[in-house]
């Protein structure tokens, strides 16, 4: 039940991900609007995921879970039924939170069925393959669906099988608490909540506008102020949702930095590869998605190598040398243009999977064994969640400096194509209310041809901008890694005598003691499952 409640919270994110042209051209959809469309799933997610292991640990997991999938088919019914961009919104903001839930109740529920935390390490491994699986299945849905059917029907697979699993999950599952009873921390739940909101909107809206409207000014400030809310709140909790003590550990602050950065640039990356994809070398989601295979099918590959390596190498070696795999990847693409082919693209985005898998492995691991073991879970949680705010804000940034980059070189590609002033005064305006893809939707006769022509080339001056940004992105984060990661910071002789605390150079279990939250067990699977490969 862990392993199908995990692929269906990681379902849509490819299966939109690589629908997202068909999505624009059948609703018309700006490419702020298309950063909302992604970013209404991941920013719950890395809202409530610290909450939701809460929630299960104080009322229940088997609850938790089953809400999780209740909401995720939820979301799938209602972005099943959306005739509007807003529509679609409401529908995966829903399955954010649904896969907010599910993700800490999963590996809670493993962590309460196998005490043994050897292994339970080989059950978190099939965990962690099945939500790559996800990640891998996605797009090889997508692209039949779309071949056939209106894009909307990507959303229907996700339906009948949540809604089974929360049937038969009734049936089958035991629940499960914490014996030391934790509180809801509600202030910084929601200063956290709004800071992140009001930060990705005035990013999306800055970019799609004017970074000095009132409105993105407003959204800037309330973020700010939101955030200095949530750290004085965290300081006075009793219980508190992430300890800002944490932090005094360098590891960990290296480490959430380097979560953050790097999957700002990574996740922005593929938001516009997709759109790359479709609107400039006009492929069928099939196509892409086999192209985006390359990333996952390479960071499942060097999961075993890494999980042996991470007993030879120390982590500060292992992350800066895949961040920079990474930024080889991202520089190399640079070259990329509409004639492109799949053999040219496939073995740079599998060297950039071959990074990926360098790095979030050991990064969870240090997060989580840079700090005392009693507060494992929330480090690994706190990590992921900061994972996921980066992730959330790179659509925003990245689509933002595309469009801006774009729009400024287009006049001069219309003009170089030949294409009349009467023509161009048609499109520009079309362009800057409603993005490059509005275009498509303007009849231009003889034009047409020498028109997406200079859209696509400057689509791709947009696109190389974003890949040096992203590319020096992932060497800042490489930069971080080498002057503040060290070895972790010994553990205190209280801790390391402690029942159930690892021994000397053991990366802790999140779940090999209750007092660790289960619930925060998500944001550092990667390390236990690289590591269950060795036992």
């Amino acid at each position: 039940m862990a392993c199908l409640g995990v692929f269906v919270a990681y379902l849509p994110v490819t299966t939109v991900s690589v629908s997202l042209p068909a999505i624009q051209s059948a609703l018309g959809a700006t490419t702020a609007q298309l950063s909302w469309v992604q970013d209404a799933f991941v920013l719950p997610m890395a809202a409530f995921i610290l909450t939701a292991g809460v929630v299960g640990d104080v009322h229940g997991r088997k609850k938790v879970f089953q809400a999780g999938l209740l909401l995720s088919a939820a979301g799938a019914a209602v972005a099943l039924s959306a005739q509007s961009v807003e529509v679609l919104w409401i529908g995966q903001a829903l399955a954010g939170l649904g896969a907010a839930a599910l993700l800490p109740t999963t590996l809670a529920l493993i962590s309460h069925v196998v005490p043994d935390h050897r292994e339970r390490g080989k059950f978190i491994g099939i965990w962690a393959t099945s939500l790559l699986g996800a990640l891998a299945i996605g797009p090889l849905i997508a692209g039949p669906i779309l071949n056939h059917f209106a894009w909307r029907w990507i959303y229907l697979p996700a339906l009948p099988v949540s809604l089974v699993a929360m049937v038969v999950a009734g049936t089958l599952l035991t629940d499960s608490r914490a014996p030391q009873g934790r509180r809801l921390d509600w202030p910084g739940q929601i200063t956290a909540t709004v800071a992140v909101t009001a930060l990705v909107f005035g990013v999306i809206e800055g970019g799609a506008g004017s970074f000095s409207d009132a409105k993105v000014l407003v959204a800037l400030g309330v973020a700010v102020v939101s955030g200095v809310a949530f750290v004085l709140a965290e300081r006075r909790s009793d219980s508190p949702m992430l300890d800002l003590s944490l932090f005094r550990s360098p590891a960990f602050t290296a480490t959430t930095l380097v979560a953050m950065i790097t999957f700002l640039a990574l996740i922005g990356f593929f938001f516009l590869l997709s759109l790359y994809f479709g609107m400039v070398q006009q492929l069928d989601t099939l196509q892409a998605g086999l192209r985006l295979l390359m990333v996952t099918a390479a960071a499942i590959a060097a999961g075993a190598p890494v999980g042996r390596l991470m007993h030879r190498f120390s982590p500060r070696v292992m992350i800066t040398t895949g961040l920079l795999v990474v930024s080889a990847s991202l520089f190399s693409l640079l070259t990329l243009d509409a004639d492109t082919s799949f053999v040219s693209i496939a073995w740079r985005l599998a060297l950039l999977g071959l990074g990926m898998g360098f790095v979030i492995t050991p990064m969870t691991a240090t997060a989580v064994a840079s700090v005392p073991w009693q507060k494992a879970g929330m480090a690994a949680a706190g990590n992921n969640a900061f994972r996921q705010v980066g992730g959330a804000l790179g659509p925003a940034v990245l689509g933002a400096l595309l469009t801006t980059r774009a729009l400024d070189t287009l006049p001069g590609h219309l003009a170089d194509a030949g294409v009349g002033a009467a023509a161009r005064r048609q499109i520009l305006p079309a362009a800057e209310a409603d993005g490059l893809g509005a275009v498509s939707q303007l009849r231009l006769g003889a034009d047409t041809g020498r028109v997406w022509g200079a859209v696509s080339n400057a689509f791709l001056d947009g696109l190389h901008l974003c890949l040096i940004v992203a590319g020096s992105l992932t060497l800042f984060a490489a930069l971080v890694c080498v002057l503040l990661l060290r070895a972790p910071e010994p553990k205190t002789a209280d801790a390391a005598s402690s029942p159930g605390a690892p021994k000397a150079g053991e990366v802790p279990h999140y779940g090999d003691t209750e007092p660790t939250s289960p619930g925060a067990l998500a944001a550092a699977s990667e390390s236990v499952s690289a590591r269950a490969h060795n036992h």
